[in-house]
């Protein structure tokens, strides 16, 4: 009916929902990959199981006599179901238990899923007018558009009679843009100084869900709903208890961490092993290949910058990127390379030559191990081998890499070449296999990390929330910094000094208020800011002309 979308009570959840169903390609789309990663997450559970209480490896490694007349089978190798059974001790039923009742907490929410994604199927054919055979070919852009016509229709929002798209992207970015702020700002504890490493930059997927169950949507966060702060976060006399209330949540959520350690950490490492395994056999050299952390993901994310957005602008990067960083090579370590992998291709060539002439050389012990390695040990030389043909040009590269990343510290300006540059960019695109040992240490370190250095951020982040939150009409408490307000929270760097009145504590970093500004309204030709950023694009289209 026409006033089935009338003034949706949570505007937030349903804008997101919206989004991800544009980005995940639809209903069927949605509910088949939920499915699917239940039956990943069961199957993760009970292969592991069978692997580590019903294999008979004596059997199966002919470490005790057996039946000769016939090569073992598999079926004589694993226990029967009362052996298996009985094998179970009371580590092996507590973490069982553990995982089903985080399997049946995923099913509900998966089933509570499908009903939202029915609702927001309904709403594109029956509001947008968006069948599912038009969703593949129509942009988030056009999504948008018929949004803010369907608010004119059926008010959605009550409290704002049209929305902008700046009202869109505050609603679905809410909590990002205040994750992005305390980044920029330097607010959270996310770098570390290690021996022999030096500065060294943590966040990692477990790490990220505790921060934002703590600040956001967990039940001791500073909102009280999803666009709303509790209002003793507004008064500065409350600053102190605010703080030691944190404080002692942050202390309990570790604590929490550290007693599940070994649990999580089981389900790291299996889970690594069974998504990896396959891949590094496959191809041994996707480990050498690089990513974009999750930090980097963070700092270099625009204010109200949505995720494909960021994803293309990432991709465009990655192979300036990758190429700036594979000209920093050490002749040492070019050397031993080529001579460790002549060695290690001589050995392999040989074996393969050997089990072409006869396929029963495979039979002899160690022979597919010896292979393996070989192979991996070529492909890890040749990671370290420069391109015959590369020139060596960091600067212009870094500048490459610039034109899409659009931040880097004022220092790395022509340092291009240094190895201490390229060891802080190396902080922003690790390689897979960093990112993976972070990830399985993540369920060791977060717990120590959370107790002995977010907690002590408990008072600036109170004062944070405090300092930068204002209240839009129709939209709520937003992070003031992703209203994009120049004259606010502009950075004098950037702009000419009477455009901005922002002091060393208000300013954004590295120019992210302009450049944030500049994106989002390259990205909504249609939006109209305020005059003082009008005055600002408008300077700097004049000085672009020029």
């Amino acid at each position: 009916s026409s006033a089935r979308w009338n003034h949706i009570e949570d505007l937030d959840e349903f804008f997101t929902r919206v989004y991800q169903y544009h980005q995940r390609s639809g209903f069927f789309c949605m509910v088949l990959q939920d499915t699917l990663q239940l039956i990943q997450f069961l199957f993760v559970v009970i292969f592991s199981t069978f692997l580590v209480k019903c294999v008979d490896y004596e059997i199966l490694f002919y470490e005790k006599e057996y039946n000769h007349t016939h090569k073992v089978t598999i079926a004589e190798s694993v226990y029967s179901a009362n052996q298996c059974f009985a094998r179970f001790d009371a580590a092996t039923v507590i973490c069982i238990t553990i995982a089903l009742f985080f399997w049946l907490l995923r099913f509900m929410k998966v089933l509570y899923n499908i009903f939202k994604y029915y609702e927001i199927r309904c709403f594109y054919i029956g509001a947008l007018k968006i069948s599912n055979a038009e969703l593949v070919n129509v942009t988030w852009h056009e999504v948008q558009l018929r949004l803010l016509d369907v608010q004119q229709e059926q008010q959605m929002c009550i409290h704002k009679q049209n929305l902008t798209q700046l009202d869109i992207y505050h609603r679905i970015l809410r909590f990002k843009n205040y994750t992005i702020a305390m980044v920029n700002k330097d607010l959270l504890p996310l770098k570390f100084q290690v021996p022999f490493l030096g500065e060294s930059v943590f966040l990692t997927s477990g790490l990220k869900y505790n921060l934002e169950m703590l600040l956001f949507w967990g039940p001791w966060a500073p909102f009280e709903n999803n666009w709303h702060l509790k209002p003793e976060y507004r008064d500065h006399h409350n600053r102190e208890i605010l703080a030691q209330k944190l404080s002692q949540h942050i202390l309990w959520v570790g604590i929490t961490n550290f007693l599940l350690c070994p649990v999580i950490f089981m389900w790291q490492i299996l889970y690594s092993f069974f998504r990896y395994a396959e891949v590094v056999k496959r191809e041994p050299g996707s480990l050498g290949s690089r990513r974009w952390s999750l930090y980097s993901r963070l700092y270099l994310r625009h204010f109200n910058e949505l995720d494909h957005e960021f994803n293309a602008r990432l991709c465009r990067a990655y192979k300036p990127a990758e190429k700036y960083m594979n000209i920093f090579t050490s002749p040492v370590v070019v050397i031993i390379a080529k001579h460790v992998a002549f060695l290690a291709g001589s050995i392999l060539a040989v074996l393969v030559i050997l089990t072409m002439i006869d396929e029963d050389v495979l039979a002899v012990q160690h022979i597919l191990v010896t292979m393996t390695i070989a192979g991996v040990v070529v492909t890890i030389c040749g990671a370290c081998i420069p391109d015959e043909h590369m020139v060596f040009c960091p600067e212009l590269l870094l500048r490459s890499v610039l034109g899409h990343i659009h931040y880097m510290p004022d220092h790395w300006r022509g340092q291009g070449h240094n190895h201490n540059t390229r060891n802080e960019f190396a902080q922003h695109f690790q390689y897979k296999v960093v990112y993976l040992l972070e990830e399985v240490l993540s369920p060791i370190l977060t717990p120590l990390i959370l107790t002995f250095s977010v907690r002590h951020k408990a008072l600036d982040i109170v004062d944070f929330f405090r300092n930068f939150t204002v209240e839009v009409t129709g939209v709520g408490d937003v992070c003031s910094f992703a209203q994009m307000d120049i004259r606010k929270h502009g950075n004098p760097k950037w702009i000419e000094d009477d455009q901005t009145e922002a002091g060393l504590h208000e300013q954004g970093e590295n120019g992210k208020t302009e450049l944030s500004l500049m994106h989002f309204t390259l990205t909504n030709p249609e939006w109209k800011p305020a005059t003082p950023e009008t005055d600002f694009l408008s300077h700097l289209r004049r000085n672009g002309k020029r």
